[in-house]
């Protein structure tokens, strides 16, 4: 059976892996121009994206991300093809940048219809903007979970003031800030500086972790002599001045994976989720990354590899 634990300190029992769903579904017109599509490929396929849902839940990373920005809404239909009882299903609004506070309960509305269901398990904040206040937000997001459309609050990309801003406005409601979704791993150590771990950590919050795998640099597959195609050559890990350090690094991670029978992202993954507040949500486009995401459920990295890892990416920070 897979380890659950609460969101935060929602209700909520969420494995210690999910599965990031942006690049799912078939998006059309402007959508098709998401810049996700662009830096990692479009849809693989109905059939490859029900086999990265199918091998996740099999492994019990059974937490599905998405948000109704992603491809025009083309995540939240795939997934809303989908069903599974034991699936959980995290989306987030707003569908547009130029919402404000009021068009939550009718983008919650619309997101569910496209997701086929009747409520989510979490929804978030996507990202902060001067349009959208946050107590207001807050406060119809504690209405939406009155409502049973919400089991769990949450935001993203939040820093830690906006976080206690979030938190003190749900808990005037009874309702518990359950997570701040931030881009986090062993090459982007931001929210051990920037005070959003700290914050996590004082406030009960789960900390869900984006681009855990750092577009695939931790991953072991790039190198100087093989720079990823697309946007993704041009993001920090993969410029040339850093793609030395990032090779040592790699290095490092085949060397502990070898302990384990584990691969370089699997290391990298199992990092993120030595941290009990942590909750890494690495992308899958089909059942073979999936499978190989959830393997990260399997093994266990000592206190020593922890540290070796932390002290080895320190610069990253």
């Amino acid at each position: 059976m897979p380890v659950l634990q609460p969101l935060g300190g929602s209700d909520v029992l969420v494995p210690r892996v999910g599965v990031g769903a942006m690049t799912w579904g078939e998006a059309h017109g402007l959508a098709r121009l998401h810049p996700a599509k662009i830096a990692y490929g479009g849809a693989e396929g109905r059939t490859e994206e029900t086999g990265a849902w199918e091998a996740s839940i099999a492994a019990g990373a059974t937490l599905f991300d998405t948000a109704a920005m992603y491809a025009g809404g083309a995540s939240e239909r795939r997934l809303g093809e989908l069903h599974n009882d034991q699936a959980l299903i995290a989306t987030k609004f707003p569908a547009t940048f130029w919402a404000t506070a009021e068009d939550m309960p009718g983008q919650l509305a619309a997101s569910l219809s496209r997701l086929r269901r009747d409520h989510v398990d979490l929804y978030q904040h996507h990202f902060p903007s001067r349009r959208v206040d946050i107590p207001r937000l807050m406060d119809l997001m504690a209405d939406a979970v009155a409502a049973g459309q919400v089991r769990a609050v949450g935001v993203s990309n939040y820093s830690a003031e906006q976080m206690r801003q979030a938190h003190a406005a749900l808990a005037a409601r009874g309702v518990p800030l359950a997570s701040n979704q931030v881009e986090y791993s062993l090459l982007h150590r931001r929210p051990e500086t920037n005070g959003v771990l700290e914050a996590c950590r004082e406030l009960g919050v789960t900390l869900i972790a984006y681009q855990p795998l750092a577009s695939g640099a931790l991953t072991g597959r790039y190198t100087a002599r093989n720079r990823p195609r697309g946007l993704r050559r041009y993001a920090k890990p993969f410029r040339r001045r850093n793609l030395a350090a990032l090779e040592s690094i790699t290095a490092l991670l085949r060397q502990i994976g070898e302990r384990y029978g584990k691969t370089a992202g699997q290391v990298a993954l199992r990092w993120l989720i030595e941290n009990d507040m942590v909750l890494p949500i690495p992308g899958a486009k089909n059942r073979s990354q999936a499978a190989a995401n959830a393997e990260a459920l399997t093994f266990r990295l000592t206190a020593e590899d922890v540290d070796a890892l932390a002290s080895a990416t320190g610069d990253w920070r």
